[in-house]
């Protein structure tokens, strides 16, 4: 990811976005054929690795005499491989703005910039989306050689492209299939009631063949899996996030939570600089966050194998640590008053119906909320009504906003029970415990015969259970 994205505080999302996945770790399906249709690349050039290499010399994306494009010694399709060894700091390539992709530099951005008010959607995407629609039916577009390395769109490998059943099957309880389902009703609203009727109006630009859902939902996962968002400047936090750009050769780069390389935004071009020592012959990697399993399933079709990422989360949502507090009473008058205590977190901006408390293998990323639901639905009654009157806390009794795992232990005991209850409650979302997933992994021929979708979602499940399960013994 271009600039690392921020730790979703309250219900992650997608702060940034970033090129094709992989990591060492991680088994993803095997590299698809260049495709020779639209939404794929062109298979003319027998070698499109050439073409984009001249391609870059021509838009004056310089690329280090010390790194190489290729798909040998990669983990999944293409990737950049250091040909000499790199010291941290070195510059592994730059692209200027010129060589860009966005809804500025494409050919019909003299359009599009006009029609930016009737193109506002909830994703943001559709300028650039209307973009890549337009340059890959176009023969003579300046960007083929580029789309050349493009995956088969067809083969994406993005939960939304599996069979219905499938996703809701395997990733029960991982929060994947609320994601799948907002996302296909979103792409489609999005298609019919924006990008066809612009399409429509415009049909010297956009061939028939262009005009359809499934081909937009497939250059969303694109968007989706090799876009990069530049990030705000700090005095730019309030203002809408910066709209995706297409970025040729960093997203060539495979992703590791351990990374070797990032990418550098400066007003003249973007650069890629190495962050460790990269051997000679070793892979170069870029990051795309700090993303869990789910995240990484969700938006880029594949995972980090356990232990891999160690940047792996787990879930609560937020309305069930109300209901396990609401199993705890016994009478009306009690479930009255903590509706009334549930209100008012709302109020403060600290709980919310989708919102979900986000645990990390170290830390409690939304260590503030948390703390703060659970001091607040177990404190006396007293004590709630003197807190509610003062409108919360002032600053110099408010919980400290970080909370480290190793800290849950030393939580009150009322806290402590009411989290260990919400974790029993949200154990009880997935099909299957723990141990059954833990057999299958250490059974290496069961683990072999599944298919390459049913070892990613175990791998998913399974990350998030064992945090759950270290939770439960920091609790008891």
């Amino acid at each position: 990811m271009a600039a690392e994205a921020k730790r979703p505080r309250v219900s992650p999302g997608r702060e940034a976005h970033a090129p094709c996945p992989g990591s060492p770790a991680a088994v993803r399906a095997p590299p698809p054929p260049v495709a020779g249709s639209v939404g794929g690349g062109g298979d003319a050039d027998p070698d499109p690795v050439a073409g984009f290499l001249s391609w870059c010399g021509g838009v004056g994306l310089e690329l280090s005499p010390k790194v190489a494009v290729s798909r040998q010694g990669t983990v999944a399709g293409y990737g950049m491989v250091a040909q000499e060894s790199v010291q941290p700091g070195e510059l592994l390539f730059a692209v200027p703005r010129a060589a860009i992709l966005s809804q500025h530099t494409c050919c019909i951005g003299g359009l599009l910039e006009p029609e930016r008010g009737a193109l506002q959607s909830q994703s943001g995407w559709v300028p650039l989306l209307l973009a890549l629609l337009h340059e890959l039916q176009a023969p003579s577009s300046p960007w083929s050689p580029y789309f050349a390395l493009w995956p088969e769109l067809s083969r994406l490998e993005h939960p939304m492209f599996w069979p219905e059943e499938e996703w809701r099957r395997l990733l029960q309880g991982t929060g994947v299939p609320e994601a799948v389902e907002k996302d296909l009703a979103n792409i489609r609203s999005e298609y019919y009631s924006i990008v066809l009727p612009f399409m429509e109006a415009h049909p010297e630009l956009f061939s028939p063949c262009v005009r359809s859902l499934e081909l937009y939902q497939q250059l969303v996962a694109l968007v989706m899996a090799y876009s990069f968002q530049e990030p705000l400047e700090e005095e730019e936090d309030e203002k809408e996030p910066n709209s995706p750009l297409m970025v040729p050769a960093a997203d060539i780069l495979n992703h590791l939570a351990n990374h070797n390389a990032h990418l550098e935004y400066s007003p003249d071009c973007l650069r890629m600089v190495a962050t460790q020592p990269i051997p000679k012959g070793q892979e170069i990697f870029n990051t795309y966050g700090q993303m869990a399993n789910w995240q990484l399933i969700h938006m880029y079709g594949f995972v980090e194998p356990y232990p891999g990422n160690t940047d792996d989360t787990a879930d609560i949502q937020m309305v069930t640590v109300r209901e396990a507090a609401l199993q705890g009473t016994k009478v009306e008058a009690e479930r009255l008053l903590l509706h009334e205590r549930w209100d008012f977190l709302c109020k403060l901006e600290m709980v919310g119906e989708e919102g979900a408390f986000v645990i990390g293998w170290e830390e409690v990323i939304t260590g503030e909320e948390l703390t703060t639901t659970l001091k607040v639905l177990c404190m006396p009654a007293e004590e709630f009504r003197e807190f509610k009157d003062q409108d919360g806390w002032d600053d110099n009794n408010r919980e400290e906003d970080s909370l480290t795992i190793t800290d849950i232990p030393k939580l009150r005991a009322s806290w402590r029970q009411l989290l260990r209850d919400s974790v029993l409650l949200t154990l009880q979302n997935y099909a299957t415990d723990l141990k059954t997933e833990q057999d299958l992994l250490n059974n290496k021929e069961a683990y072999a015969k599944l298919s390459w979708r049913e070892q990613q979602a175990l791998q998913v499940r399974y990350g998030q259970k064992m945090i759950l399960h270290n939770l439960l013994e920091l609790t008891s």
